[in-house]
């Protein structure tokens, strides 16, 4: 990348907490030197006691626009000056463009797990979803499912702020959709088994899984699961989460999180660039499992 940096190099990047396992970088930047961007993405380890500062550092610098990941998604909705429709409903935001100063807010995530999904055999609309989670990526999956057709989403998550602000945001999505859309505490094992087992599909959308931590899972054991659900898991570090590996030794389908990550980055590259991201040369390069 060092030999595409000039005078008028365009930033673009990552904040969020933390970042160093982010494959981002790579297909932003390998997509810019494939279309002959002068841009560049990088990360930047930021978490919500110092969002503030780094989001008016960066207006203030004029770049173009950043990625948000866990744990800055919510925190970022509110410092945004203008908010798509999707994120308005969600209270999240995982993309900003910057136009002259003003901020704007997007969710990209919600669409890229529909069209992964979508990718990976299981079209969702018409379905029933257990989905796991109350953050940034999981309220964005919500409503984007809710607005693309889902029957019904269980939400579940634990006991907190959080909660309350889901509730919220299933009583806006049953007002506006045709979807059944109820919210349940993560600490009712029952009731989220009875929920699994009346699902098509359980989406964990937690870091819980996540790298370094790859020894724990948002369920409490594989008895949760049955051949015919299909499994997947927000989270692509690693690829095969303790979750995932459940789901393969039951005989469940499942998807990581690679292709939302994939098709998330595109919408918000489309977004800074008005160029479609060349995702099947992004593909090649750094999703072949």
């Amino acid at each position: 990348m060092s030999d595409r940096i000039t005078g008028t190099t365009v930033l673009t990047g990552l904040l969020g907490s933390p970042v160093a396992h982010s494959i981002s970088p790579l297909m932003h930047n390998a997509s810019f030197a494939a279309l002959g961007l002068d841009y560049a993405y990088l990360c930047f380890d930021v978490g919500t006691d110092r969002l503030k500062e780094a989001v008016e550092g960066l207006r203030a610098m004029g770049a173009r626009g950043w990625n948000l990941t866990m744990p800055d998604k919510n925190l970022m909705c509110q410092l945004a000056d203008k908010l798509s429709p999707a994120s308005e409903i969600s209270g999240a935001v995982n993309t900003i463009v910057n136009d002259d100063g003003v901020l704007t807010g997007y969710t990209t995530d919600g669409t890229g797990y529909m069209r992964a999904a979508e990718e990976a055999g299981f079209p969702l609309p018409g379905k029933v979803m257990t989905l796991l989670g109350g953050g940034g990526a999981a309220t964005a999956i919500l409503v984007q499912a809710a607005l693309d057709g889902m029957k019904e989403i269980r939400v579940f998550n634990r006991k907190s702020p959080t909660f309350d602000r889901l509730s919220a945001i299933a009583g806006q999505l049953n007002r506006r959709t045709d979807c059944l859309v109820t919210v349940h505490p993560l600490e009712d094992t029952e009731d989220l088994r009875a929920s699994i087992a009346d699902s098509d599909i359980l989406t964990n959308a937690t870091n819980i899984g996540m790298a370094p931590h790859t020894d724990a899972c948002p369920i409490p054991d594989a008895s949760f699961l049955r051949p015919e659900l299909i499994v997947s898991d927000i989270i692509y570090n690693p690829r095969q989460t303790k979750l995932l590996q459940m789901a393969k030794e039951t005989g469940c389908p499942f998807f990581n999180g690679l292709y939302m990550l994939l098709y998330q980055g595109a919408a918000s590259f489309e977004l800074w660039t008005g160029r479609e991201m060349p995702v099947e040369l992004i593909k090649e390069k750094y999703f072949a499992e």
